[in-house]
């Protein structure tokens, strides 16, 4: 039985929700960037003195990695309740973690300190970042997506996912105006605290805008209708976990597998490159932070374009343009670095960044249109969150140890390109779900969801 169709909502109050989960966003992923940019700078220094330095890196990355592995825990746990509580109050939940985790990471005690306990207490915050992200994602993209109407939701959604260029502009630009104004000893002391006890602030902005929207009209019908079946027929929910695995496990494979290029690639851009321009090829600190800021604004610039241009062609097709352009672009993109320009890395990291853009746009309403309301929440968190433990969270680690295996990047661009081609074969094996009337999804056994009226979207 289809959820009642609800009335759109009006786009003052529409813009006001994107707004809240833009800047929401931006805070869980700044946090979420700072520790990335900050493990490829200094952790390796201050939490691993006693390691070579690229192997110090390394360990560095694989404190990195853990926030990874924490993602699909934090989907699971906010999927349940999120589709049995609300969006919102998820929200809320995953702001106030991911903030105080990573406020607590400034005044964490270093090495020097308190020994082999400070990378111990940096991995269990990490650990905290990472199970508050894995909710954030999936309640963010589907309070846009469920307010909005199936006509322009590929832009309204796209919203959302410009909180990751925009943390990444902000914590990069932090970080960049703090080394830029402090001595390098000055920045290792405890200048890198700054940008970490700065989210304090930032969360406190994020929960007063938060805190002042209201839930998805499509989750509160949806709720309606399943009190309404339990008092009528004593008909109980299945978790929604379970009810994913039996009616969406072919979407959850798909949206995995979509995501392999997306994640994989967005890391090596924005994360590795920042060991590789500076060991590698012998640019500063400065100037790789530099063209990640300015790559970072393009690619924010660009998303909602992406977004708009998947409401009139169709998320499939953008998103495989974003999957093959990464794919094709990977050999240029460290043929570029090489030359030791900033001009040149600033075009390799740019265009990096517009490709994956086209993948990461139509992404928020391509996954919330796959699922029943609910199970929404799991179901796309899941699909999103799982597959980021084999994608991004080794993504620096693995490209690190190429680096320093066979002094070339030519395995890391093959790496790239292979994630590319599953991605591309994971999206072409999808349905087109453009246009799709959230409310009227329905559930069906290991297929992709249906509508309960016939719409002609491709």
């Amino acid at each position: 039985m289809a959820a009642a169709t609800h009335a759109p909502t009006p786009p003052g109050s529409l813009k006001r929700i994107v707004a809240a989960s833009l800047i929401g966003t931006t805070i869980e992923w700044y946090d979420f960037f700072l520790y990335g940019s900050a493990a490829a700078l200094v952790f390796n220094k201050l939490f691993f003195p006693d390691s070579d330095p690229l192997v110090g890196t390394l360990l560095s990355f694989l404190t990195y990695a853990v926030g990874f592995a924490a993602r699909p825990l934090g989907a699971l746990v906010f999927g349940h309740y999120g589709d049995r509580l609300g969006r919102k109050k998820l929200l809320v939940l995953s702001l106030l973690l991911m903030g105080g985790a990573t406020f607590a990471i400034g005044l964490l005690p270093t090495h020097a300190t308190v020994g082999s306990a400070a990378p111990l207490l940096l991995t269990a915050l990490r650990l905290v970042q990472g199970f508050a992200l894995g909710g954030e994602w999936g309640g963010a993209v589907l309070l846009v997506s469920e307010h909005g109407d199936a006509e322009r939701r590929g832009f309204w959604a796209s919203w959302p996912q410009t909180g990751a260029p925009a943390g990444q502009l902000l914590a990069t630009g932090v970080l960049s105006a703090l080394t830029a104004l402090l001595s390098e000893s000055a920045f290792g002391s405890w200048g890198w605290r700054i940008p970490f006890l700065l989210s304090g602030v930032l969360v406190m902005v994020g929960l007063w805008i938060r805190l002042s929207v209201d839930e998805s009209p499509v989750f509160k019908a949806a709720l309606a209708a399943a009190e309404e079946r339990k008092a009528t027929a004593d008909q109980a929910e299945k978790m929604p976990l379970v009810a994913v695995l039996k009616n969406h496990w072919r979407d959850v494979l798909v949206a995995m597998g979509a995501r392999m290029a997306e994640n994989i690639s967005y890391y090596v851009i924005t994360a590795f490159i920042l060991v590789y321009a500076t060991t590698q090829v012998g640019l500063s600190k400065q100037t790789a932070l530099n063209a990640v800021l300015i790559g970072s604004a393009v690619h924010f610039a660009v998303i909602p374009l992406w977004g708009a241009l998947s409401d009139r062609l169709g998320r499939r097709p953008v998103y495989l343009i974003g999957a093959v352009g990464v794919g094709l672009w990977m050999f240029p993109f460290f043929a570029l670095i090489d030359r030791g320009t900033f001009g040149s890395l600033l075009l390799a990291v740019t265009v990096g960044l517009v490709l994956h853009g086209a993948m990461y746009a139509p992404q928020a309403a391509f996954f919330s249109e796959m699922f029943a309301t609910r199970m929404r929440y799991s179901g796309a968190s899941i699909g999103a969150q799982f597959s980021s433990v084999a994608a991004g969270a080794p993504a620096p680690l693995i490209a690190t140890a190429l680096l320093a295996d066979y002094d070339s990047s030519t395995p890391i661009a093959l790496y790239v390109i292979a994630a590319a081609l599953l991605t591309v074969v994971a999206v072409a094996c999808a349905r087109e779900t453009r246009h799709r009337d959230l409310s009227d999804v329905t559930e069906t056994a290991g297929a992709a969801p249906v509508e309960a009226s016939v719409r002609a979207d491709v």
